[in-house]
């Protein structure tokens, strides 16, 4: 079902229901929506395009909304291609179509299409604001949320925000729950816009000097109720802070002993009444890895020594969170190895590339299999991140 937003403003974009790999790399088993919209008034203006997956449908859906009219304006919010693939057959097909967008935006398009925009260009600054009728656009410029020529859009008389990937959510709208909203939009958020933070919170602030009534962002459901709960998130993620108390014990084990000692320390978590979610990093999609551990404020990783390293689905792990500027957080450390545990130094060398992070002590050292002793550096570990 199309998500209504008013008689002027219309929903036109498309589900995929068939892709398994969002960017090529983050599983999306719900699909995903390309959001794109449409405004009908004196002047009529299409905020996005959508992904060439979608083309057809989507210019079916256009084609619907404006029935019979033309377009005066497209404003491109954001050039990457899930969002903006159809730029080139929209100019084609509107030649007197104008196309809205900051000066950065008309810098990297001819990196992507051939259209000579010479006499079409309307570049817009920060603030600036557009009359198409009754309806009036004001643009604000969010650069690296999360690409440099990244905008919003404010629509002053329905006080709707077109936020680009900003509040964004996995999922196609024809699966979606919109009271489970923070699961997908927490991974999307962090394996999409969470490196970029800082730029966050500098759009958070812009946008808390708008009276916002519905947020329509180019992934996901449109956001009419509640929307402090949405921007309070935001707010949270953005600041690097943990979301929840607990403890993720994420453990990467080849032969299963290193897995045995991980649920072994869960449930002794468990039992101080501390919240604790057990992750076995090689079989868990990354993503979801990514998200927990931001969901957090504490986390024990578990890993084998490996080739005198750490076992590779750990290491590949702790790489992503460098990339995607995981900090603030408390960490504990469990290794195995049989003649030579190292995997506890190198993931520390990982960790100590970060900011803000804690090693807890004491460091855990299995030699093949757990033992009382083992037992007893659990007990101190769990002492010392639950106290």
């Amino acid at each position: 079902m199309k998500p209504e937003i008013s008689n002027d403003i219309l929903y036109i974009g498309v589900d995929d229901t068939d892709i398994d790999l969002f960017e090529s790399q983050y599983p999306v088993p719900d699909g995903v929506s390309y959001n794109s919209y449409v405004i009908l008034d004196e002047k009529v203006v299409v905020m996005d395009t959508v992904d060439a997956r979608a083309t057809d449908a989507w210019l079916a859906n256009l084609k619907a909304a404006l029935n019979g009219r033309t377009i005066d304006y497209l404003v491109i919010s954001h050039l990457e291609p899930d969002h903006a693939a159809n730029i080139g057959r929209l100019a084609e097909m509107y030649p007197d179509m104008k196309l809205i967008g900051n000066q950065k935006t008309f810098t990297m398009l001819p990196q992507f299409f051939h259209i000579d925009t010479t006499d079409r260009q309307v570049v817009v600054t920060e603030g600036e604001t557009l009359s198409i009728g009754k309806h009036t656009l004001q643009f604000f410029m969010a650069p690296m949320v999360h690409w440099p020529e990244v905008m919003v859009t404010y629509e002053q008389s329905e006080k709707i925000l077109f936020s680009a990937d900003g509040f964004g959510k996995f999922g196609a709208l024809a699966n979606d729950d919109i009271t489970d909203w923070a699961c997908e939009a927490r991974r999307y958020y962090f394996n999409i816009v969470g490196k970029y933070g800082t730029s966050v919170q500098a759009l958070l602030k812009k946008a808390a000097t708008l009276d916002i009534a519905t947020i329509c962002p180019l992934h996901g459901p449109v956001l009419k109720e509640n929307l402090g709960y949405y921007i309070n998130l935001y707010d949270t993620w953005s600041s690097y802070r943990a979301e929840k108390s607990g403890i993720v014990v994420a453990y990467a084990s080849i032969h299963g002993n290193t897995a045995a000692a991980a649920k072994k320390l869960a449930e002794m978590i468990e039992q101080t009444g501390t919240k604790v979610e057990l992750c076995d990093v090689t079989r868990t999609m990354v993503s979801e890895l990514i998200e927990s551990a931001f969901e957090y404020d504490r986390m024990i990783l578990a890993a084998a020594t490996y080739d005198g390293g750490i076992f590779s689905p750990m290491e590949d792990f702790l790489h992503h969170l460098q990339a995607k500027g995981f900090k603030n957080r408390t960490i504990g450390l469990m290794e195995n190895g049989s003649w030579a545990p190292v995997a506890a130094k190198k993931m520390r060398e990982i960790l100590d590339t970060m900011q803000n992070i804690t090693v807890a002590e004491p460091v855990i050292t299995i030699k093949s299999t757990m033992n009382d002793a083992v037992i007893a550096q659990m007990e101190a570990l769990i002492s010392e991140m639950t106290r």
